[in-house]
């Protein structure tokens, strides 16, 4: 009965609370913690946390947090706490490289200034670099779960295998086409 009774007051608050949005909300929260799910592995894995995390309510409790605080943030601060970029630092012998992560990519920038921007296209599952003019070179694509088609120096696109054996051969193939030259 207790149970209940929280269940129904949960329901009341949430209600409540629905006037006071105004806006629906990107929901970030909850979309990271999906887009997540979607990266575990296999199909039958991410339905199995999927389910898991229904029953454990994960999804309840992220829903929730955004809909009553985080797209309330969102709204009235024009930014959501989720989506801002997070940045880490690697300090290397050269000095300190910095790479901030937004939910395209990777901006990394180098010691000296330089930046390199490195961007996924999900729709054709490719990772490219970005020009300073904005202009995408795409690099690598996913072909599946063990092959990627990767640029080689000559500007082709070969196939390589997802194994030690298929990177050492890509990797000895640049090597050898840049001794050649």
């Amino acid at each position: 009965m207790k149970k209940f009774k929280l269940s129904v007051a949960v329901i009341l608050a949430l209600a409540a609370f629905m006037p006071l949005q105004s806006c629906i909300g990107s929901f970030a929260l909850t979309n990271r913690v999906l887009s997540w799910n979607k990266q575990v592995g296999s199909k039958f894995v991410n339905e199995l946390v999927f389910f898991a995390f229904w029953l454990l309510p994960v999804y309840e409790v992220t829903s929730v947090a955004d809909l009553i605080v985080l797209n309330s943030i969102e709204f009235w601060s024009g930014n959501n706490p989720i989506n801002q970029a997070s940045t880490k630092v690697i300090e290397s012998e050269e000095g300190k490289y910095y790479i901030a992560c937004d939910e395209k990519g990777y901006s990394i920038t180098a010691p000296d200034g330089n930046e390199v921007r490195l961007e996924f296209e999900p729709d054709n599952q490719t990772w490219s670099v970005i020009s300073d003019n904005g202009t995408a070179y795409p690099f690598m694509t996913m072909i599946d779960d063990s092959h990627v088609k990767m640029i080689c120096p000559d500007g082709d696109f070969r196939m390589v295998d997802l194994s030690e054996q298929g990177v050492m051969a890509y990797a000895g193939s640049c090597e050898n086409y840049s001794q050649h030259l």
